[in-house]
């Protein structure tokens, strides 16, 4: 599968559990701490491997090197509504607004890499391609939803490095203690 129809699938995933959090009832604490532990689980997987193959692909030329910055700039705002959240449900403060919020930045995201992003990417990439950069970001997810926090905080850190650094920067990773 293309790589357009597979983040459109996470994305279309994605926006259903929040509609669902959003309209939960304030009291409904078990069904809120599943519904945000779904989110984490989809959403994160999907930003780090969205960014290592399509975003980094996309760096590569410089037409799209700007809107592939941009893009990493959307993941770490909702990555932080997420964390807010996370917080936010466990002293039962405001989670809602911050769920609104999280949902709100997810829906332009979406909205403009739907759009813009994949009219760039269809112009510069094979059909060819973009079945392999969809079986490599198949391939990634499982193994970054293993990772816990600051497994997926170096890669997104890694994501965002120059390619040249970036093996060192990972391999500087895997000599850390978890």
């Amino acid at each position: 599968m293309m790589i357009y129809d597979l983040l459109k699938k996470d994305h279309d995933e994605v926006k259903l559990l929040l509609d669902q959090l959003v309209a939960l009832d304030e009291n409904d604490q078990g069904a809120r701490e599943v519904l945000i532990t779904q989110i984490r689980d989809a959403l994160v997987p999907h930003s780090r491997a969205e960014e290592s193959v399509f975003y980094n692909s996309l760096r590569g030329f410089e037409s799209t090197k700007d809107e592939a910055i941009h893009g990493y700039k959307e993941h770490m705002e909702a990555e932080g509504h997420l964390r807010m959240l996370q917080i936010r449900d466990k002293i039962d403060v405001e989670w809602k607004e911050t769920a609104r919020k999280l949902k709100s930045a997810l829906e332009h995201h979406i909205l403009e890499e739907e759009g813009t992003m994949f009219n760039l990417a269809r112009q510069l990439f094979t059909p060819e391609e973009a079945e392999m950069m969809g079986q490599s970001f198949e391939s990634l997810k499982p193994e970054i939803k293993e990772e816990g926090i600051i497994g997926t905080t170096w890669d997104m850190v890694a994501n965002l490095m120059p390619p040249r650094f970036k093996g060192r920067f990972q391999d500087l990773h895997k000599n850390v203690p978890h």
